[in-house]
């Protein structure tokens, strides 16, 4: 089979960001044994017809992403159904998954992405609005997915992958996935080739994790491998699945029907606004401070003056009392806290990616631990921070102690 893949995007032409896309499709078709014959990037301007109807002359395969929004130059649809020779009809299970997320807005302009060309099979949609859709034009499959990561990616793996092996006729793959955090994509992927380099290792980029996909071998080779980059980044740090940090905290808050509360500084609220997006929040969380001057940490959480005088906010001893502060303040179960130094400067003689964490229960004795992150930008620092207080918040509710654990981590 030959393929081609069209990326589009006027931020991809222009260089403003850069495709990912296209090499991350490509290295999974190369591994079913498709060969891939061309990556085109293209702007939003129509241009993709004619490229479009060329590479359908020499391609089996074309994947097409980005072009399906609402707006009047997300023309990717009506292309694909002029190429194949069809119309754009409504898909009723599309439609009726607009009206359930948007409501009335689903009338507007929004209506555009429960067109599909007629005669093609719809590829769900769990992270978005715009489903994907498949079919044939002549004699290739054109599959078109959204431009966004998140909605792409998972798309591709969970329904593109699976289509292409059974046009292939390929066997089914045993593929095992499974969730890392904070450890940066790159060196994942470095460490994984160091545990197993004849393993097939795939990795999926989220903004609080990172989905981790190992197949080949047997299913005894693959566990050991897995068990060997356990050892080597510590525990909590790779759990089996499809998991999130947040995930795994509410599940141990629920599991002992406690409440969670938060004390915040460098993270600026994420940590609160994390806990509070999921809905039914209200059952376990009962409030948040951000704490973002020296003022605020003493006279709202409690912060003892000399603490801040003799330590500086970013410390132990300071995450301790903001912990310790918010519990009491609020009356919850348990609590957690986050000072640190952000960037892009140092702050208080301290180096970016120095965060302090701070854990407080109403049964267990309180604690507080250092975590040196590397800096990849203040916004990187600031999520990392967040997950790992919900993956230590958790071995805290769960009588574990959260110094042990870090002393494990490696590659944060």
């Amino acid at each position: 089979m030959k393929a081609s893949i069209i990326v589009i995007g006027t931020e991809l032409t222009r260089g403003i960001i850069q495709d990912k896309h296209g090499s991350l499709i490509s290295r999974e078709l190369t591994t079913l044994g498709v060969h891939v014959s061309e990556i085109v990037a293209l702007p939003d301007d129509g241009t993709i017809e004619p490229v479009l109807e060329a590479l359908m002359r020499s391609s089996d395969l074309i994947i097409i992403t980005g072009g399906l929004g609402p707006t009047s130059d997300d023309i990717t649809r009506s292309v694909i159904a002029r190429a194949a020779g069809n119309g754009l009809v409504r898909d009723e299970e599309c439609w009726s998954f607009l009206l359930s997320k948007l409501g009335d807005k689903a009338y507007g302009a929004n209506s555009r992405q429960a067109m599909i060309p007629e005669g093609f099979s719809v590829i769900p949609n769990s992270n978005g609005t715009a489903p994907g859709f498949y079919g044939y034009g002549g004699k290739t499959l054109l599959v078109s997915l959204p431009g966004p990561p998140r909605e792409m990616e998972p798309m591709f793996y969970d329904s593109v992958v699976p289509l292409v092996r059974r046009v292939l006729d390929l066997p089914d793959a045993e593929r095992d996935e499974y969730s890392s955090f904070i450890t940066a994509e790159a060196k994942l992927e470095e460490l994984c080739e160091s545990v197993d380099p004849e393993l097939e290792w795939g990795t999926r980029f989220q903004d609080y994790k990172i989905s981790l996909y190992v197949s080949g071998k047997t299913k005894k080779e693959r566990d050991e491998a897995i068990g060997k980059l356990r050892e080597m980044v510590g525990v909590h740090r790779i759990e089996d699945g499809s998991a999130d940090a947040l995930g795994i905290m509410i599940a141990y808050l629920k599991k002992h029907n406690a409440t969670v509360s938060a004390a915040e500084s460098c993270t600026g609220g994420l940590v609160s606004e994390r806990l509070t997006s999921l809905p039914g929040s209200s059952a376990f969380m009962l409030g948040a401070v951000t704490s973002y001057a020296p003022e605020v940490k003493e006279n709202v959480l409690g912060v003892r003056k000399e603490t801040v005088e003799k330590y500086g906010t970013v410390s132990y001893e300071c995450a301790l009392e903001m912990a310790e502060g918010v519990r009491k303040l609020t009356g919850s179960d348990y609590s957690l806290s986050v000072t640190g130094v952000a960037g892009p400067d140092k702050d208080e003689d301290k180096d970016v990616g120095t965060v302090y964490l701070g854990f407080s229960g109403k049964e267990r004795e309180s604690c507080s631990v250092l975590l040196r992150f590397s800096s990849w930008g203040r916004d990187s620092i600031r999520r990392k921070a967040a997950v790992a207080s919900f993956l230590l918040l958790a071995s805290y509710i769960e009588g574990e102690n959260p110094a042990e654990i870090v002393s494990g981590w490696k590659f944060i």
